[in-house]
This record gives C-alpha cells, structure tokens and sequence, in this order.
C-alpha cells in the first residue's frame, strides 16, 4: 500500500484542508504516515500569511529535493496559500515539484496516483456545494467549514488573492455533516470560515447557530474567525440565548489605533471595537474573548502603539496571537510608504507580549480553586500518564487519566495556573 505524509502550516482551516486531503488520499488506498523518509507522496500544505512560515515551508521543500535524487519514483506535492500566490514561479525555482494545487483545488488530488503532475490553480466557484472525504485524526472534536473565501481585503492579508471571494456553504449541508459527526460521538465542532459572522446562505450566521444548536449529542459549538464589522447584535442575542454554543469569542483587533485601523482597512474604529466587547460581556456573563494583534505596522506611530496597549489593558483579553508586520508580496501594504525597522516591530511586539503575559497569568490563577467542565483531546506532552483538554471557555487544562478518556466530558478542579495553561483534578469520568 502506498504511503503519504502531509506536512501542515498555519491556521484551524489549513489543518482541515488536509484532513480533506487524508480523505482523499485514503480513499485511493493511501496509507497516512508520520515518517516522510517512507513516503511515496510528500505534501506541503502551505500558509502565506507571515514570512517565517513562507520560509519554514522553502527550507523544508529544499530537502525532499535531496530525497527525490535518491528515490525518483517520490512523488513532491505542494498545496495550499504559497501555491496558489507562486503559481509557477514556485516550479521554476523547485522543478522537482510533481503537483501543485490551491486550497480551492483540493478535488484536483482525486486519481492523483494515476498522475505524473498536476497544476491546478484556477478560481472554484463550486467549491461551496462540493463534498469530500475527511480523514479526522481527534476522537471529540471536529473542524467544520461553512464558507470559504474572503471579500475585506484588509491591506496587509493574502487571503482574498490565494482563497478567493466568500462563498458559503448551503445551511442543510453543515446541518448534515454536524449530525453525522454527533451520531459518531463527536462532542464539539468548531465553524471555520476567514469570517464567520458574513455568513450568508438561506439562513445567516446566527441562524444557523439556532440550527445546530438543536443537533442532537453535540455538546458544544465554537467558530472562527469572527470580524468585527460584521459581529452584530444579532449575533450576540444567539450566544446569550443559546446552549451550545461555548463562551469563548477570537475578535481580531489587531491594532488599537483608528488610524492604523483605517490604513489596514479593517472597516471598524477602536470605539466601535470596545462598545461591541461591552455589548457581549453584558449579555454572556464570563465569556473569553481572544484577538490578533500586529504590531509595527507601516506608519504606526508611538502613539498607535500606546493605543493597542490601551486597549489590551482595557479589554483586559483572555490571550492573544500577536505578529510583527511581516510584508506580504501583492498586498497593497506592501507597497505602502514608512515601513518600520526590524527591531522597532520586533521591540513593540515584546511589549505587547509582555503586557498580555501579566493579563492571561491573572486570569488563569482567578480560576484556581473552581470546577469546570473539559472535553479531553488527547495525551498531553510533558508528563507520562497526562491528558489534555479544554473548557467552554478555551482555556487548556492538564490532569492525570487514561487515554480511554480522549472525546469525553469531564468535571476538573484546577489546582494550578500556568501563563498558558491550567493544571486540574478530574473530579468525575
């Protein structure tokens, strides 16, 4: 049986493409594998967003090149956002690449082991009817899409240029894959789309979360990303209002200066930014709420940096994923005037780490002490015997156990906060 190991970069929604992937492939009779040096098909499955992994991705397709001067019958895919945006430069510069696919070309892997090569980069206006395999590798979770593309164009995202324009999947066929998956014991599905809250099909975004909400053995819906020019009352109304749906919201802000807000073409303000925080902790009680920051922007100021730290200090976020501007070649960033210096962009992200540090520390020791409920994901890393899991609110949480406990639903005391984590007691299995 054929053998073939998947390399993933980046986001949630490039690690479900290629549990698409897996499906393909195994339905061809591949067998997935985590040694490459065994494999018959390497595939990258690329993220452009930021410059290191652009890098990572290149140092690594470098070395297969080696692999493949010893074993010619190997079989070099690269897939993804570096694909779709290098098109066939990327094969002129590594021309021991045998296929090259975009994420709206997933399909184009169907037969692939019939094929000598494959160059599929072409616009899918179909991909939202289109149903592939999974290969799910978690027992309790599971990543679902319900659109693909984006329309924002914010000024420094690669996005709409290697995804495409926003396409929505129909609401019937998320409510069917969400059932089969709940009749399969998963317990938690997160909605991937690069913005959730535009969602638009014969139902929106909040109606379709009234939908699944009634989904009979699901216990918990989450999704991202959320943008917020489209978070709405609407949609805050649903979070209050309905079960499943957990208390944990990733608003990207990604910079406290309306001005720089402006430049990225983000469509909102940081005043609008902060009444729409308040509007959802004063109708979800305890919810978490995570963002993105990029620090360094071109043109930002002292004083737009000073902002972003205002806000952090004020929203007081349960974490955040913060960047350095990394320039993304065809971005209308790209091109703007006053980029900053390396070690300027790099000085504000440490401060801003710094700051965040203090916040999600305090807020992880506060729930010492409580009880919560964890859906168990799997062993954990440092310890023999550890499992790892996940409150309502995304808070990740280490405890003792067997791994017959991976999918379920578990009541955990914390005993221990950690910057990032949490360590507990399971109290019931």
């Amino acid at each position: 049986m054929k053998k073939a190991y998947i390399k993933t970069f980046g986001c949630q929604m490039n690690v479900h493409d290629s549990e698409k992937m897996a499906g393909i492939l195994r339905a061809q009779g591949f067998d997935l594998t985590e040694d490459r040096q065994n494999a018959d098909l390497i595939i990258f499955n690329t993220c452009s967003i930021r410059q290191k992994a652009e890098q990572k991705f290149l140092s690594e397709l470098g070395r297969t090149r080696r692999m493949k001067e010893r074993r010619p019958a190997l079989r070099v895919a690269v897939a993804g956002c570096i694909a779709q945006q290098m098109g066939e430069k990327l094969l002129k510069r590594a021309p021991h690449v045998d296929y090259l696919f975009g994420p709206q070309n997933l399909h184009a892997l169907t037969g692939v082991s019939e094929k000598e090569s494959l160059l599929a980069l072409e616009e899918n206006p179909g991909l939202a009817t289109m149903e592939l395999p999974v290969l799910r590798k978690e027992r309790g979770r599971a990543w679902v899409s319900i659109m693909y593309g984006c329309d924002n164009f914010c000024s420094y995202c690669i996005v709409p240029y290697t995804r495409g324009r926003e396409r929505s999947r129909p609401s019937e066929s998320i409510v069917s894959e969400v059932r089969a998956l709940a009749a399969e014991g998963f317990r938690e599905v997160t909605l991937l789309g690069q913005n959730v809250n535009s969602y638009r099909s014969d139902v929106d975004f909040p109606g379709l979360l009234r939908r699944l909400n009634g989904v009979d053995g699901l216990a918990r819906i989450r999704f991202v990303t959320s943008h917020p020019k489209d978070f709405s009352p609407e949609l805050v109304d649903a979070l209050a209002g309905l079960e499943k749906p957990c208390e944990h919201v990733h608003l990207p802000l990604q910079s406290g200066s309306t001005r720089v807000l402006r430049e990225m073409n983000r469509k909102y303000t940081r005043e609008e930014y902060l009444k729409k925080v308040q509007a959802l902790r004063a109708r979800v009680p305890g919810v978490a709420i995570t963002t993105d920051i990029i620090t360094g922007f071109p043109g930002e100021r002292e004083e737009d940096h000073r902002d972003t730290l205002g806000v952090l200090g004020e929203v007081q976020f349960d974490g955040i994923f913060a960047f350095a501007f990394s320039p993304r070649p065809g971005t209308r960033a790209a091109a703007m005037q006053g980029h900053l210096p390396d070690a300027v962009r790099s000085a504000r992200l440490a401060e801003v780490l710094e700051l965040q540090d203090s916040i999600t520390l305090g807020k992880n020791e506060a729930l010492t002490g409580t009880t919560t409920e964890v859906l168990v994901e799997g062993p954990g890393e440092a310890l023999p015997g550890q499992l790892t899991g996940r409150t309502r609110t995304n808070k990740i949480v280490t405890f003792q156990g067997g791994e017959d406990l991976e999918g379920t639903l578990l009541d955990v005391r914390i005993v221990r906060a950690r910057r990032h984590s949490l360590e507990g007691e399971v109290l019931s299995s």
